[in-house]
């Protein structure tokens, strides 16, 4: 077993920072716990994320932030608030492209080292019970396409953890006191699979 200590990065919004729970329940860090668990060694997670941000304003703090020279692993998941303002999916593929290029930057050019996630479906929670639930699905799954379909592009691993979320519909237990975010308990889920994906990587 690897004695050396891995770092990770997570770039994101609201669901990286985990809106409304203690900061040990985001995934981030349920994700190093379970590595840790399993025997490696890892930093605490850094993260940039801020409740809000679209993927203009992540790509503005990024430019902003001081960085490592590189990082082990990076997650990535970023969208909902420009699906939430209104913006054009094409605005998002301009943006998400600039930032999994960041990502793999920063994660030593390699590229398998960058974990993708999509973007939840917050159509589903009691926050959005006076809004178009099908048409929100519908957007969510338009900017899912594209961050996949760059995840495919530039070969970096792709979670997807949207059809879980939409499990809150029947299972108050998976969000947030909030009425809108994840709770600990669907974060846990995100968290094993990213620490399966970076676990086949060491």
């Amino acid at each position: 077993m690897s004695k050396h200590t891995f770092s990770m990065l997570c770039l994101g919004d609201s669901y990286t920072i985990g809106e409304s729970l203690p900061l040990h329940e985001s995934f981030p860090y349920q994700t190093i716990q379970e590595l840790r668990k399993g025997g490696q060694f890892f930093y605490a997670p850094e993260i940039i994320a801020k409740t809000g941000f679209t993927t203009f304003e992540l790509a503005e703090q990024i430019l902003h932030t001081s960085f490592l020279i590189h990082y082990d692993f990076v997650t990535l998941l970023i969208g909902v608030n420009n699906q939430y303002r209104g913006h054009s999916v094409e605005e998002y593929k301009d943006d998400f492209e600039f930032l999994i290029k960041k990502a793999i930057h920063f994660a030593g050019d390699k590229a398998e080292h960058v974990m993708v996630l999509s973007i939840p479906d917050w159509g589903i929670t009691p926050f959005a019970k006076e809004r178009d639930n099908l048409k929100i699905a519908k957007e969510i799954d338009a900017f899912n396409a594209v961050n996949a379909q760059l995840s495919v592009l530039y070969k970096t691993k792709y979670i997807n953890i949207t059809e879980s979320t939409r499990q809150a519909v029947v299972d108050k237990n998976l969000l947030a006191s909030d009425g809108l975010h994840p709770s600990g308990i669907e974060y846990r889920k995100w968290a094993a699979l990213i620490a399966e994906s970076i676990t086949k990587c060491l």
